[in-house]
């Protein structure tokens, strides 16, 4: 709004820059009117004329209404936990249990409160006949009778006096009928009654008067289960806590009397906890808050483990979920794990093995993935790796591999149960046998590559293995499950360490079709523990507490945390806690179900029967060696020399692979240019462009290049002149 002086400071400043000659006075408002006023568009040839660059408001302004409908986010009208059995199962066993729970410690304790209540009988039956009392008497109006008397008011105190006779006359009458109602009653129960009647009503006479009788200070009943009591979050509270966090724009905002946060979405009841759903200032990300989770929690006046702000994957990186529990999501009850006591599973089915922050029941397929588990240490990895296995070892159809690099014995209770193949620490006898069981798992692959390939389509539409499959024990398509924990313990060997990231990326990458699943835990996530092979292919991801970027992206994928997904805000109690992506969903914060040694070792005890029931304990589990496999029967290098003649100097892979399955094709069956290009990474052979002209144009295609494999063979062979 101009002020009534601005055109005559305007006219004076005009003025005095014209007698200067320099640069001319604008007056904005007569500026803004002429650029809204300026034409635009074909006709206006002049290349320097000026644009208007805000234009008019149109009369409609954004998507239609079919368009807001069509994207509007409906809320679902039955809650989660009605849509879900297992919710509702789980929901209907906590009210179970906790009614059931009240009831018994009440029933336990009844006689002591019986006792109580007739202890205070006599006091209660004192109370009883004083109150009586001093009702027949109207005593509740003597102190505005005295005050009358004090006023001198003798009007006033003979209505109140004519009112209190009144009274008392009624009073008086009707106690009379009931003490003769109550005697004759008394009387007939006494002549009449049997005597169980006649004991019921004494003992309620008795504990009516007891309870009549107590004090204030010491209740008769005490509670069976005491509530947690957690602050209600509202709006006063949530806008406190942010404007705490030392981000600018929320600050600025709120010192000029705004909110600084746009609630999208009134603050609801979720599970045990508060949701808090909203629009944060432009240039404010989710990812903002996160690093500032324990500032949060100081704001909102809550432990740590009960605040998990959380971004929405489908809404812009400024919209931000606040979620705050009642209890600390590592000290709040859990529900009781299905499994724990009895119960087996199919691997081809998802499994619960954990809660979120919400209390709901977590599920993991352990088909089909290749699993990467990542912490620094005393994080709970080794617990979480264990508690997978044990999932695993409950399907008795699935074959066990199970490496304790670390060497302290944490998977012995499934090894020793169940494995069929198990070693524990980082010895050279544990590394050679663990070499020996990789190459015969790798050859394991290929012949179940085969395998697949030769049943039908009506059998093996998917080319995949699928449970049915599973169970044609004459197949061998069962489930194997390996399990390494430290695994860069064995990428880092200084001589066998590239032919284990050879072998554990080549089952990564092939395995999860033919049943064969690979779960590597490390506490050094980084590109020398988890080569990208292994960890750029794994479909499934659990990241317990990191301390930096580099590591929270290597186990989570490219690019999390920047998208907010961040392992970091994890605090040092948070044991088992993690952020879990897989099954199809985006990344989800899971606290594992815990399960100690001897917990670990009754589970499975369990799988061992159910194994031996059906015959399929095999291996380490059963006392057996493994079969001396030093490694492979067969000379890659060689073989390739002699199906490659000196004249061709480079050859496409896929030539060399039907050439070498010719050859030998009980090895090299299955091979594609991808397994060629693996099995020469060890030797320190890549493969190449090779161009070669078809039907007059040149196609590239990746190839080798034989130099290279007689090169090879001379250094392995310790003579250069060989070839």
């Amino acid at each position: 709004m101009k002020h009534p002086d601005d055109d005559e400071l305007f006219n004076r400043l005009e003025a005095e820059m014209a007698a200067e000659g320099g640069a001319d006075v604008v007056d904005l408002d007569k500026a803004r009117a002429a650029r809204e006023s300026t034409p635009t568009g074909p006709e206006v040839d002049d290349p320097t004329a000026p644009v208007m660059v805000d234009q008019p408001t149109p009369t409609a302004t954004g998507p239609g209404y079919l368009g807001r409908l069509a994207a509007a986010r409906r809320r679902p009208v039955v809650p989660i936990w009605l849509r879900s059995v297992a919710e509702l199962r789980t929901a209907s066993a906590w009210v179970a249990r906790h009614y059931a729970h009240t009831i018994g410690y009440h029933a336990l304790r009844a006689p002591v409160y019986a006792a109580r209540l007739t202890l205070q009988a006599p006091t209660g039956a004192a109370r009883f006949v004083g109150g009586t009392m001093r009702w027949m008497a109207d005593r509740e109006g003597e102190p505005v009778r005295l005050a009358a008397v004090r006023r001198e008011d003798a009007a006033e105190y003979l209505k109140l006096s004519r009112q209190r006779d009144g009274r008392v006359r009624l009073r008086t009458l009707v106690t009379v009928l009931a003490l003769f109602v109550g005697l004759a009653t008394a009387l007939a129960i006494y002549v009449l009654a049997p005597a169980w009647l006649q004991a019921v009503s004494v003992s309620a006479v008795v504990l009516a008067l007891g309870a009549a009788g107590r004090r204030a200070d010491e209740p008769v009943i005490h509670r069976a289960v005491e509530l947690p009591k957690a602050t209600k979050l509202t709006s006063d509270i949530v806008l406190r806590a942010l404007g705490s966090l030392g981000i600018s724009a929320i600050s600025q905002a709120q010192a000029k009397g705004r909110d600084g946060f746009e609630f999208t979405a009134p603050i609801t009841r979720d599970g045990p906890g508060w949701r808090a759903e909203g629009n944060l200032p432009y240039g404010v990300t989710v990812t903002d808050i996160i690093e500032r989770r324990e500032r949060l929690a100081s704001g909102l006046r809550r432990p740590l483990g009960c605040v998990w702000p959380e971004a929405v994957p489908d809404e812009h990186t400024g919209h931000l979920v606040l979620w705050v529990g009642d209890q600390d999501m590592n000290k709040a009850k859990k529900p009781a794990w299905p499994l724990a006591k009895s119960g087996t599973v199919d691997l081809f089915k998802p499994v619960a093995y954990g809660t979120d922050q919400r209390g709901r029941w977590v599920e993991v397929t352990l088909m089909y993935i290749a699993g990467v588990i990542g912490a620094i240490p005393r994080m709970g990895k080794t617990f979480l790796l264990r508690l997978l296995l044990l999932i695993a070892a409950l399907d008795p159809r699935a074959e066990l591999h199970t490496y304790d690099m670390k060497g302290t014995g944490d998977l012995d209770p499934v090894g020793n149960a169940v494995s069929h193949r198990h070693a524990a620490g980082d010895d050279d006898e544990s590394i050679a046998y663990a070499l020996a069981d990789f190459r015969a798992l790798r050859e394991e692959l290929r012949r179940r590559t085969k395998v697949i390939r030769s049943l039908p389509r009506d059998i093996c539409p998917e080319s995949k293995v699928t449970s049915a499959l599973a169970d044609k024990r004459s197949l061998g398509l069962h489930p194997i499950v390996v399990g390494v924990d430290e695994c860069q313990v064995l990428f880092e060997h200084p001589d066998h360490g590239k032919e284990f990231e050879e072998i554990a990326t080549d089952l990564v990458k092939r395995g999860p079709a033919t049943g064969i699943v690979v779960l590597l835990a490390t506490q050094r996530p980084d590109a020398k523990s988890l080569p990208t092979g292994i960890s750029a292919n794994a479909s499934a991801r659990w990241c317990l507490k990191v301390m930096g970027q580099t590591e929270n992206d290597m186990v989570l994928g490219t690019s999390q945390y920047k998208r907010g997904v961040r392992a970091t805000m994890f605090a040092w109690g948070d044991k088992g806690i993690h952020y879990f992506v897989g099954e199809g969903a985006d990344a989800r914060i899971v606290a594992s179900v815990y399960v100690d040694a001897p917990g670990a070792e009754a589970i499975a005890a369990r799988a061992r029967k159910a194994r031996e029931k059906a015959g399929l304990l095999s291996g380490y589990a059963l006392g057996e060696a493994p079969e001396e496999v030093t490694g492979p029967a067969y000379d890659l290098l060689a073989d390739i020399l002699a199906v490659v003649p000196a004249a061709e100097a480079k050859v496409w892979s896929e030539t060399v692979v039907a050439r070498l399955a010719e050859l030998r094709p009980e090895v090299y069956g299955g091979w594609d240019p991808d397994a060629l290009a693996a099995a020469l990474k060890p030797h320190g052979i890549s493969t190449v462009q090779v161009g070669r002209r078809v039907d007059g144009k040149v196609v590239n295609r990746r190839g080798i290049t034989r130099a290279h494999i007689t090169t090879a063979i001379a250094e392995r062979d310790g003579n250069r002149d060989a070839g």
